[in-house]
């Protein structure tokens, strides 16, 4: 397997047709510029993606949604894809995800997580942990830093990690968001230090986000060709400038 993908990517073979990709909402950041660097090097084929919680992209596949393609916010979700065979391959990680704390306020955020025991601070955004892996994280780290129970009652919860930035700019005091939206043009005046901080990965780990080829896409040249892509130079390139690590 691992050959006939590197012969796809590396070959100048054109392929023709359609392929549509199931998105965890937070790669939606990056994933025009990976469609683009992707175009650059097969024209002919199209790329259609439908984003979302990791969560409801997950029960839409279950239910019989036509993607080819499934590019998680964690490993869970794939795994169970894998496990019932609704995927074909084995999940691999394309990226880590990491957390930041947002504000359009005057907040001081060089406090970290402290900061969110403030008086002041009335509502937080974070994502649903239900649904979405960046609120897992964003649990977990609150938890490790013992502010959890305390904080809850402030939580404003958003379906997914782009949901959860809209309100964290919207309407809430803090947000805590999944980093690579922070890199986004859209956000680009968003100061780092200043309007956004790192949340400190000693409180959580790194989130593992994971792809799939699904049975839909299982003899498909063009999902084999963008699965291959996504573990190319370029792509982890394009991870990168939007805050990702790559493993």
């Amino acid at each position: 397997m691992k050959y006939i993908l590197a012969l796809l990517f590396c070959t100048s073979v054109l392929f023709g047709g359609t392929i549509k990709i199931a998105v965890a909402a937070n790669v939606s950041y990056a994933i025009e510029d990976l469609k683009k660097a992707f175009h650059e090097r097969f024209p002919d084929i199209k790329v259609e993606t439908v984003l979302g919680s990791s969560g409801k992209l997950t029960a839409q596949i279950q239910n019989g949604a036509p993607y080819d393609l499934f590019m998680s916010a964690n490993m869970k979700y794939p795994q169970a894809l894998y496990a019932s065979g609704a995927a074909v391959t084995r999940p691999l990680v394309y990226a880590q995800g990491a957390l930041a704390l947002v504000t359009t306020g005057k907040t001081d955020l060089s406090k970290g997580l402290d900061v969110l025991k403030e008086e002041r601070i009335k509502r937080i955004a974070v994502a649903n942990p239900k649904t979405a892996p960046y609120g897992v994280a964003a649990k977990a780290a609150l938890e490790k830093a013992g502010l959890y129970d305390i904080l809850k009652p402030k939580f404003v919860y958003g379906e997914s990690v782009s949901q959860t930035m809209t309100y964290a700019l919207r309407a809430a005091d803090v947000g805590i968001v999944a980093k690579s939206a922070l890199y986004s043009p859209k956000l680009a005046h968003l100061q780092k230090g200043k309007q956004w901080v790192s949340v400190d990965t000693k409180y959580y780990r790194p989130i593992d986000q994971g792809i799939v080829i699904l049975k839909q896409g299982e003899n498909s040249a063009e999902t084999a060709a963008f699965y291959a892509f996504i573990f190319s130079k370029k792509a982890e390139e394009i991870f990168k400038a939007y805050g990702y690590m790559v493993p």
